[in-house]
């Protein structure tokens, strides 16, 4: 059975430690920044692979997907291409974060290397009316 010595450190701290052990090699850097645990032998092992993840977690770039519900399938890029036949395709994670229904309708305002959805409501009267606009160029 293994026991963790100390907790590591995580974010700034952990970034600053880093930066004032510079002299030192990896695994020292990682071992004086808690990320070693202890065995039964008192034997030392530095686990190299979660100091290399703290340290880019505290650098802003996580390296697991915290925001899937169930941990499986793709995360939304925000991000789509121009298809063969020339469509654009939304995809239902898009729609489905927005509350959008089959039916719903948009008009399409083209804009110099940009296009702008606009959400049609249709009310009880059967006319059209708009949704409110984002403005964001």
């Amino acid at each position: 059975m293994t026991e963790t010595a100390t907790a590591p450190l995580t974010g700034k701290a952990l970034l600053q430690k880093v930066k004032e052990l510079s002299h030192l090699p990896r695994r020292e850097k990682a071992k004086r920044c808690g990320y070693y645990t202890v065995g039964k032998n008192s034997q030392t092992r530095v686990n190299l692979a979660d100091f290399f993840e703290a340290l880019l977690e505290a650098k802003g770039t996580p390296l697991s997907a915290e925001g899937s519900k169930d941990g499986r399938g793709r995360e939304p890029t925000y991000r789509v291409s121009v298809h063969k036949n020339g469509q654009i395709v939304i995809g239902s994670t898009y729609t489905e974060k927005m509350g959008l229904k089959p039916g719903d309708e948009f008009e399409i305002k083209l804009g110099y290397k940009h296009i702008h959805l606009i959400q049609i409501d249709a009310d009880r009267n059967g006319s059209a009316s708009y949704a409110d606009e984002d403005e964001e160029e």
